[in-house]
């Protein structure tokens, strides 16, 4: 029997592998519109979930009193989406991957403003260097190239979003039901684009794009499952393997070589969330302490 910690590591791998997965299916799909690839991670996200929803609840498992916050959460992850499915067909895996570990950077920022926190100085210093991280990876300035490194970024703001929302949502909601909304939210998006023209798919394309939605499914859920059974600070540095997937099928796919200042960007951005994640980890050991002492 595995314990609880090695329960924690074996979920967050298969997440990391199946959101590499994903990503690399998206990546390939550049012969199908960006709409239709939605439809895919929509409707077979949709499929899984219904297999997972508890007995008991079949007959109402949609009831929610939250439908506002579920309505944010889910056009968050709707932006959040759409760009990085642009981002991988437009620039390198390594690329797209490095900037987006920088969503616990904005995060962080969006918690002061949303959730009222307190963001001491060792947070602070994460945020600059995660800025200074992208900085190096993107370039600022004015090229085609460089336009398209936008939609990354445009991704970490939605995730940060979605991070909250499903904070403030689990309080009282499944996670099973928060994904469902979102899948359903992703499919019915995905026949507003039926008009600008859908290419019909044979039947390898059709089993391979299938499982855009089935990875991206399970991904979800087996990261939840990751943070249920293991510590946060435990299992998060395995997310950063999603670098070195993302490398390896880079290369030997699409015949990408990440450039020195991606992998220092990189390292960069990983520093600066490892801190955020360690600080998190703190002030729950001290809130935690405080309360078994009152």
């Amino acid at each position: 029997m595995l314990s609880k910690n090695q329960l924690g590591f074996l979920y967050m791998f298969m997440s990391v592998c199946a959101f590499s997965l994903m990503d690399i299916i998206v990546k390939w799909s550049v012969n199908y519109p960006i709409g239709q690839v939605l439809f895919f991670r929509g409707f077979f996200g949709i499929f899984f979930y219904f297999l997972i929803i508890p007995k008991d609840r079949l007959h109402n498992f949609y009831q929610t009193k939250r439908a506002g916050l579920h309505a944010l959460r889910c056009i968050s992850g709707l932006i959040a989406l759409v760009a990085i499915f642009i981002a991988l067909r437009e620039l390198p895996l390594a690329t797209v991957v490095s900037i987006s570990f920088a969503a616990p950077i904005f995060t962080t920022i969006f918690s002061i403003f949303l959730l009222s926190e307190k963001v001491g100085i060792y947070r602070w210093l994460a945020v600059i260097i995660g800025f200074v991280g992208i900085l190096i990876i993107t370039e600022p300035g004015i090229s085609q190239l460089n336009i398209y490194y936008i939609f990354p970024i445009i991704f970490c703001l939605g995730l940060s979003y979605v991070a909250i929302s499903i904070r403030q949502l689990s309080t009282t909601e499944p996670v099973w039901l928060i994904s469902f909304y979102f899948s359903l939210s992703i499919t019915l998006l995905s026949f507003l684009t039926i008009p600008q023209g859908w290419v019909m798919p044979n039947l390898k394309d059709f089993f391979i794009l299938s499982f855009v939605g089935i990875f991206g499914g399970v991904a979800n859920l087996w990261l939840s499952q990751s943070y249920k059974y293991s510590e946060v600070s435990l299992v998060t540095p395995l997310k950063y393997l999603a670098l070195l997937f993302a490398i390896f099928f880079g290369y030997f796919i699409w015949d990408e070589i990440p450039t020195f200042k991606t992998l220092t960007g990189a390292f960069l951005v990983i520093v600066s969330t490892l801190i955020i994640f360690r600080r998190e980890i703190y002030k729950k050991k001290i809130f935690t302490s405080k309360t078994i002492n009152d």
